[in-house]
């Protein structure tokens, strides 16, 4: 096949933000569903994809659609499936399976008839079949069941997408990469503005918003992706495609800094920033959001602070939403300013005109992103 449909998938709210960067790469038969962005192209396509998309979480190559309402139907047509062009019998794999609304419930047992289906196959060309390793998996099938339509894919990402390599270590509440870069997308931020996140914590918001001012593919920092495991793994359009990458960087123009009350998390901030080789770019610093000051004259303030989960905490943070408040409101003048958080109750505690409401998923919290009038 030269031309392959993939579907990038997307947390809840962000696949508008997926089909704006599948644009931007290039690609123009794209379809926008919930959950992710299907779209066509080459296999150098679903590499490119996968290097340069910053808010999706997976990139898959379907396989096959088609009605399945019995174990039988669904064994039969995925071992119809061509797997031995992509990996071979000494390879091992694991199958991933979601269902929702079918005949068959359970997730665990669609994911079994589909692996008995694919080593069945190969025993039956080969004499011999591939072993199945669900920690670490040469291949990985992803299985799709709902309403009895089942749709199987080949994980061409392996790990989630938002896993660049410069994070090692998080805080006690982190915001993964590709729902902070989808954030950044959300509030307008396309590189050229000065940025600043005065609750920084590991630094997420702050190096994601260099990646995208510096125009650097958050792929760079990645070891691996699943596709470098499978037969048609094409070393030489990758490269390729490393290369273009490096040489469409550029310099950054603008200040992009952040704040922590933190000694340890700027500690960890700064390390995260030199793994994603943007540290001679970013600002990070130990202080309280009261001490903070304004970068420029104009630019885009984002934070996201505490949800509070713990009992007691509401009177501690209702205060602190109000100094976050305060502070935009008199170091943050020209800005637009920003909060992401799950706590929606505690916005009320603001205390600035609200002109835009978000809703996003952070995981299964669903949370808000609140743009403020600071003029």
């Amino acid at each position: 096949m030269s031309e392959y449909t993939y579907f990038a998938t997307a947390a809840r709210g962000l696949e508008p933000v997926v089909a704006a960067e599948l644009r931007a790469l290039g690609f123009d038969t794209i379809s926008e569903t919930t959950g992710g962005v299907a779209f066509q192209g080459s296999l150098a396509a679903g590499y490119k994809a996968n290097l340069w998309l910053r808010s999706a979480t997976r990139v898959l190559l379907r396989l096959a659609h088609f009605p399945a309402q019995s174990p039988q139907a669904l064994y039969e047509a995925a071992r119809q499936l061509p797997w031995e062009e992509f990996f071979s019998v000494y390879q091992t794999l694991a199958v991933h399976a979601n269902v929702r609304d079918s005949a068959m419930t359970h997730s665990h047992y669609v994911a079994l008839k589909t692996k008995d289906a694919v080593v069945d196959r190969f025993r039956d060309k080969f004499g011999r079949r591939p072993s199945v390793d669900t920690r670490m998996p040469d291949v990985q099938i992803n299985v799709h069941l709902a309403a009895d339509q089942c749709t199987i894919s080949l994980d061409m990402s392996g790990d989630s997408l938002h896993k660049r390599g410069y994070r090692t270590r998080t805080g006690s509440a982190p915001l993964n990469e590709a729902l902070a870069a989808g954030i950044l997308h959300l509030a307008g931020y396309d590189g050229t503005q000065p940025f600043y996140d005065p609750m920084c914590g590991s630094g997420t918001f702050v190096i994601e918003a260099a990646l995208i001012a510096g125009n650097i593919a958050p792929g760079l920092t990645r070891e691996r992706f699943g596709f470098m495991s499978w037969s048609t793994f094409a070393q030489e359009s990758w490269h390729e495609l490393l290369q273009e990458a490096r040489e469409a960087q550029k310099p950054i123009p603008v200040p992009i800094a952040g704040s922590d009350i933190s000694g340890p998390m700027i500690t960890m901030a700064l390390k995260n920033a030199r793994r994603a080789n943007v540290l001679q770019y970013v600002k990070l610093r130990r202080s309280d959001i009261s001490e903070v000051t304004s970068p420029a004259e104009t630019g885009v303030v984002l934070c996201n602070p505490p949800y509070g989960e713990r009992i007691g905490e509401k009177k501690a943070l209702q205060a602190l939403y109000r100094r976050i408040g305060d502070v935009y409101k008199q170091r943050f003048r020209g800005y637009n300013g920003f909060i992401f958080t799950g706590n929606i109750e505690l916005l009320k505690s603001v205390g600035l005109k609200t002109n835009q409401r978000i809703i996003l998923y952070n995981g299964p919290i669903e949370s808000r992103l609140v743009r403020y009038a600071l003029y």
